[in-house]
């Protein structure tokens, strides 16, 4: 694979270190200088194991000047590797993997559409399209937990997510492909499974739906300060 292939660039980064993160969505960080600021967490999750006050992180100043929060948190740097941590990355750099022919079990599409309605009020993160090929629903999920080099999702109990999987199991039934498409924003693991002790009805769920037919891909991630791509296929242990 060629280096720029799939490649999504960071946006400007600015270096500091994390202090705490709190109410979900509001990290503080001291920058180089000594100036603490704070910066908008664009993630949900619990961020199990890659929160850690002290770690090193990269923010991004907003592009809205506007905007009450002037900065967004995008990486942090653990022990065993950079951790991409905004959630608005992963749905954009599957589909610019898509485009670029990355992903074998994806290519051929030359319709590509994103957050395309479907099923009882929902959304799907891509819709691939291509004459005389069934339309193709991927779900992407953001997945940072990361546990003895074996990564899980998700990392807090997800009623959503838990809908997103019943509704690709019902587009089957309208002649669709469904698949679900785990993107690991970190490079420090091995497999994917479902993480059971955290949400166990997710875990049984995913195993119900790839057994009648939805499909499960999970990727890790190559990452430096400049950019990030897609980097290999993780085996998915679903047993």
């Amino acid at each position: 694979m060629k280096k720029d292939k799939g490649a999504l660039p960071w946006p400007k980064l600015i270096q500091g270190t994390l202090l705490r993160r709190y109410k979900r969505f509001i990290a503080d960080v001291e920058l180089e200088d000594g100036t603490v600021v704070s910066a908008h967490c664009p993630n949900s999750g619990r961020m199990t194991g890659c929160s850690d006050p002290g770690s090193p992180v990269w923010i991004s100043p907003a592009s809205n000047p506007k905007r009450k929060l002037k900065y967004t948190l995008e990486m942090i740097k653990m022990p065993d590797s950079l951790v991409g941590i905004n959630t608005g990355v992963p749905n954009k750099l599957v589909a610019k993997a898509i485009e670029d022919q990355v992903i074998p079990e994806l290519s051929g599409y030359g319709g590509l559409r994103m957050e395309v309605q479907y099923g009882a009020n929902s959304r799907v993160d891509i819709m691939l399209s291509e004459e005389g090929r069934r339309d193709c629903l991927v779900e992407v999920k953001n997945c940072t937990l990361v546990e003895d080099r074996r990564a899980m999702f998700p990392d807090a109990v997800t009623a959503r997510g838990l809908k997103h999987l019943e509704e690709l199991e019902k587009a089957l039934s309208q002649n669709k492909r469904s698949v679900m498409f785990f993107l690991i924003q970190r490079m420090d693991a091995d497999v994917f499974a479902p993480a059971d002790h955290i949400d166990p009805a997710y875990g049984a769920a995913l195993r119900r739906v790839c057994t009648n037919g939805v499909e499960a891909l999970a990727w890790d991630v190559d990452m430096d300060l400049h950019s990030l791509r897609l980097n290999r296929p993780l085996p998915c242990d679903l047993s």
